[in-house]
This record gives structure tokens, sequence and C-alpha cells, in this order.
């Protein structure tokens, strides 16, 4: 399996200086709903500290976490992609803090530093390629060890 890549330490140093100075420290307590998914997504999050629970809903009531986050762990990439809507939800799982970045501002940082915007773009996509990973073993764990003792 592979390494998870960590946003801002994958950054060179420059890039991530400029990066930074679009950051807002924000906080979210314990429990709190970060965003939903199908809501507009037009920022996202490098968690500081505490755990973040990526959530897919099932039923109007019942919601399965499909992932969990931790510090230097990139929080959202639906901004990057069109119809720029969240794909999952996201829970503080304990109180986290975070760097809030928005997606306009750090969008036209992109277009102004083409560099930035390649290795920005190539960062998300290890970090989405490490995710999608991590999922497929997961679901392999669950569901081929019951189709093995369904035989």
């Amino acid at each position: 399996m592979t390494k998870a890549t960590k946003l801002l330490t994958a950054l060179p140093p420059p890039q991530r200086q400029r990066l930074m100075e679009l950051a807002r420290e924000v906080s979210f307590p314990e429990d709190a709903r970060i965003f939903e998914a199908g809501g507009r997504a037009d920022r996202f999050w490098v968690v500081r500290s505490g755990a973040v629970s990526l959530v897919q809903p099932v039923t109007s009531v019942q919601r399965v976490t499909v992932a969990s986050l931790g510090a230097g762990d990139l929080l959202g990439w639906s901004w990057l992609f069109p119809p720029y809507q969240w794909d999952f939800g996201a829970e503080a799982f304990s109180p986290v803090r975070a760097y809030e970045f928005e997606a306009q501002p750090v969008l036209k940082l992109c277009e102004e530093d083409p560099a930035l915007g390649v290795t920005l773009v190539r960062i998300v996509a290890e970090i989405l390629a490490h995710r999608l990973e991590m999922t497929r073993g997961r679901l392999l764990e669950q569901y081929g060890t019951r189709r093995r003792g369904a035989l």
C-alpha cells in the first residue's frame, strides 16, 4: 500500500509559503458537521489536530464512516472538480483545528503560478489514489472475508 501524502509537506517550501498566505485558522467542536454530501464545495482544509470522519449517507438517518483523517491530512477535493459538490460528508470526531482555504483564491493563485498549480493537482491526485487504495483494501477485508466464509 502506498504511503499517505500530506499536502503541505509535499509542496516545495516556496510553493507552500505562497499557499499558506491564503490560509485561515479554524476550529470545529467534536461532532460538528463540517460539510454535507451534495453541498457546494468551495473550500478545503488541512487538518492541524484532531480527527475527522468522512461519512457517506446510506439512508436519511444512517451514515457510514468511509475514512478517518488526522493531522496533516487534506479534507476536501471536490472544489477542484465540476460539479463542485461534496461527494461525502465530514464530521469532527474530536475537536479539530485546521487551516481553511477558499477555492477561488487558490485557483487564482494556480493560474498565476502554473508550476504551483500542476504540483498541487499532482499532490491531490496522489492523495486520492492512496485513499482509493485504502478503501479498496477495506472493502476486500470486509466483503472478501464474508464471501469466503459463505462458501
